[in-house]
């Protein structure tokens, strides 16, 4: 069966109220040129790292306007919408870093809450510390679609190889890791880490990613990417923002499973 992909690689920024316009103009882009299913960024809706700021621009879920604009997007442009994700308010202090599933009549069909929290001080002294912001989910999630079964994950999510397992052996022939990597671990580590869940699972690995010089001062490496069963690079999209169109043939996941079936051999065993 034959897909068409919708990619969009973003520089979010500060203003959830430009972002959503954003999203719906990239959205209606990327349908009008016949994408099937749009992928969009990890915290598409607002990207800011000044906690007091950001707090005054984040919602729950049923206030978000981000979410809001990209399901009126969805519905209007009958086209399937995987966002990302975004941040949202929950009870309390702590905040969802959660991604959706949305169908072409605007409705959500799947919910996921990164379970993998990204805390860490790099060399240069930038430091990241989700788990003071963010509760981490405790679930994985794989949701249905026309072309078959999709796993969802977020980021950080991509170094962990038994969640993305996990979510294959429960059907998953398509990985969804949107994302924002800093620029010195998306050198290092980006196209190895995607391209090993690809090949490991034996599915496709779809990465929006966000890009370029942030209004919060951050920096992120971009390079959003399609990878095959196989772990061919279908799509690399580079620095520049923007969007990109991709068809795959998901009779790929079965050929590659077939040659090497990895998901069919594995055991389990006792730990040292």
């Amino acid at each position: 069966m034959k897909l068409r992909l919708g990619i969009l690689q973003t520089t979010t920024g500060i203003d959830p109220a430009a972002e959503a316009q954003a999203l719906t103009t990239g959205i209606a882009a990327l349908a009008g040129d016949g994408a099937q299913i749009v992928f969009t960024p990890e915290m598409s809706g607002l990207l800011d790292k000044d906690r007091r700021r950001a707090g005054g621009n984040v919602r729950s879920e049923a206030e978000d306007t981000v979410l809001a604009a990209v399901r009126n997007a969805a519905r209007a442009h009958k086209v399937w919408v995987h966002l990302g994700s975004l941040a949202l308010a929950l009870e309390g202090d702590l905040l969802a870093n959660r991604g959706f599933l949305i169908d072409p009549a605007g409705d959500i069909r799947a919910r996921y809450d990164k379970i993998h929290l990204f805390d860490v001080t790099l060399a240069g002294g930038e430091a990241y510390r989700e788990s003071a912001a963010y509760r981490p989910g405790e679930a994985a999630v794989v949701a249905a679609t026309p072309w078959g079964p999709l796993g969802l994950t977020i980021c950080y999510d991509v170094r962990f190889p038994a969640l993305h397992r996990a979510l294959a052996e429960a059907g998953a022939v398509m990985l969804a890791v949107p994302a924002a990597f800093t620029r010195p671990t998306g050198a290092a580590h980006w196209h190895v880490l995607l391209r090993a869940r690809a090949i490991e699972t034996g599915s496709f690995v779809i990465a929006a990613a966000q890009t370029g010089d942030h209004a919060d001062g951050r920096a992120t490496y971009g390079h959003s990417l399609v990878i095959s069963p196989w772990g061919d690079v279908l799509l690399d999209m580079g620095e520049a923002p923007g969007r990109a169109i991709l068809e795959i043939d998901l009779g790929e996941v079965a050929q590659a499973r077939g040659r090497v079936p990895a998901l069919a051999h594995a055991r389990g065993f006792a730990a040292p």
